[in-house]
């Protein structure tokens, strides 16, 4: 494999010589201090951020056979880039507990993929690792003081910041620390999630320079002392070695795809349990260097895509021309209830041959979701993803449904077999739609509206249930929320991602249904606040056969059985 040179890519995205850091085969960093400053009150350019095109690719409700999302936004920029357009694909880095689990790795497949996979897939430039020792760091302050008389006045039933690790660990969800003696602490119940649920993850994402990242460090809440005032990662004086941590994480990473396009891979938050999209920093790099930006959301469009719209466009400072909506005839036909499937189960042979019918029911998904882009007043373009199985009356019922619920059209694609080729009808359309929007985003509420009026507004309009439900828990979590401001920040909601529900058996489109809310925390420095549904896990567990049984290393250092 013939690696593309980073430091003409980096030029021609008008990146200065002394801002470009090469890193190891494949992959460099960009220091994006050449940028104005918002801290100052000034922005990246925005002439050339409001006049790039933006492409924001989200999908139809995941299901464990995989849509695509990654290799489509990956497969519609090299081809965008074919046809003239100086185009950049960003994209989170996948953390080291998929990749190791059940979904693999985060580099695209086939013939649209961001290379090396295996670099992409396994430490990339070490962002998440800078992520848990800064978040660990914090974590072992908070102990720290126990043991040197408590001076804040912490109360240790009142901590609520768990350790991290970028591993999928199940034993590690609840433990026990402190044991052994006081030289060790003192004993007290405590977790362990998976690093790139962290709120310095998400803090990564969203930062605007080293001014904001420094101060939305400081305001991280850990917990309260004994009298209820909040303690924050200030109080304990850690704030400034944390960021001095982040300090090269912060700069967005730049690879190139098989095809030679720019691919700018920052930030990693999970979609069902944080905000689900690449940084903030990476878009204004690409969109300020860029005629057109291709940006991925996790999930479905009811949770990555959402967020998107509501925590990260308003700090980027605009939203997309279009949006591209990637669907699976296969994926439909478990919709539609042909065959049930769930991660890390073999895959019904049923799924793999056409099914016209259970298509057009599963296609209740693919409206709901075009109908939940279309609310912020973006425009939709359907990506069928299409695989050697499916048929042209499976294609041809998915265009008419989707078209019918508000998209501009509906293109088949076979970027993962043809590369761009397979892209370019696709592209073409993309060009077309997104002339006619100008980036503006309706929001699905207010700041002002009241925290259970944005979670109402939510979970109706992009869920379709009838109202939601608060348990005591949430009701009691919801004032400790409100009294740290959480009332004008801007709702993250933590659900299944298998489901426009709370539940993940709840397949196609669950209508009239009551939404459980369990509990709810303010994420102080983000600034958003996380409401819980259902049973969510913030440490995944690993699978009957995970995929780090396929991995291995050659004698030549080579990298096999990476996905």
């Amino acid at each position: 494999m013939t690696l593309i040179d980073l430091e003409s890519l980096a030029r021609s995205l008008g990146v200065p010589s002394d801002r470009f850091h090469r890193f190891g085969p494949g992959r460099g960093k960009i220091d994006p201090r050449y940028l104005p400053s918002p801290s100052l009150g000034l922005s990246p350019d925005d002439s050339k951020v409001s006049s790039a095109l933006y492409v924001l690719v989200t999908g139809m409700t995941p299901t464990p056979l995989g849509e695509g999302k990654t290799t489509t936004s990956i497969g519609l920029s090299m081809a965008l880039n074919r046809l003239g357009l100086r185009t950049v694909v960003t994209i989170r880095q996948p953390s080291m507990g998929p990749v190791f689990g059940i979904k693999g790795g985060g580099a695209g497949g086939g013939r649209s993929t961001i290379e090396p996979m295996d670099v992409l897939n396994l430490h990339l430039t070490g962002d998440i690792h800078a992520v848990s020792s800064a978040h660990n760091l914090l974590a072992s302050a908070i102990d720290n003081e126990f043991s040197h008389s408590n001076p804040l006045r912490i109360d240790p039933l009142s901590i609520n910041y768990p350790r991290v690790v970028d591993l999928n660990d199940r034993p590690l969800r609840k433990v026990v620390i402190g044991l052994g003696g006081r030289a060790n602490g003192i004993p007290r119940e405590t977790e362990f999630s998976i690093a790139v649920s962290s709120e310095v993850m998400a803090i990564l994402a969203l930062a605007k320079d080293y001014s904001d990242l420094s101060g939305r460090l400081s305001k991280i809440t850990v917990g309260a002392n004994v009298d209820g005032t909040p303690v924050t990662a200030r109080d304990l004086g850690v704030d400034g070695a944390m960021a001095a941590l982040l300090r090269e994480a912060f700069w967005p990473n730049l690879m190139a795809t098989c095809e030679g396009t720019p691919a700018i891979v920052h930030g990693s938050p999970f979609a069902n349990i944080a905000h689900g999209n690449s940084s903030v920093i990476g878009d204004w790099v690409a969109l300020s260097g860029a005629q057109c930006v291709v940006t991925e959301a996790g999930f479905g469009a009811d949770l990555g895509g959402e967020k998107f719209f509501d925590i990260k466009s308003p700090i980027l400072g605009r939203g997309p021309n279009v949006a591209v909506l990637v669907a699976t005839a296969k994926s439909l036909r478990m919709h539609g209830g042909l065959a049930e499937t769930t991660a890390g189960k073999p895959i019904p042979e049923i799924l793999d041959s056409p099914h016209p019918e259970s298509v057009d029911r599963g296609c209740a998904n693919l409206r709901r979701q075009i109908e939940n882009i279309r609310s912020f007043g973006v425009p939709v373009v359907v990506a069928i993803n299409s695989h050697p199985q499916d048929s042209q009356e499976e294609w041809d019922i998915i265009r008419r449904h989707a078209i019918d619920a508000g998209a501009s059209d509906a293109v088949v694609c076979s970027h993962f077999r043809d590369g761009s080729e397979g892209a370019l009808a696709l592209a073409r359309v993309v060009m077309e739609t997104a002339k006619h929007h100008n980036g503006q985003v309706t929001p699905l509420y207010r700041r002002e509206d009241s925290l259970e009026d944005k979670v109402t507004r939510i979970v109706t309009t992009m869920y379709g249930a009838k109202m939601a439900s608060w348990s005591d828990r949430a009701r009691k979590s919801l004032v400790v929320a409100k009294s740290l401001g959480a009332e004008t920040m801007p709702v993250c909601i933590a659900k299944t991602w298998a489901s426009l529900s709370h539940d993940p058996a709840l397949k196609g489109d669950p209508r009239g249904y009551v939404f459980p809310v369990t509990d709810v925390r303010a994420f102080t420095g983000a600034g958003f606040v996380t409401v819980y549904a259902g049973d969510v896990q913030t440490m995944p567990g690993l699978p009957s056969r995970p995929a780090f049984r396929k991995i291995d290393l050659s004698p030549d250092g080579i990298t096999r059985g990476m996905t």
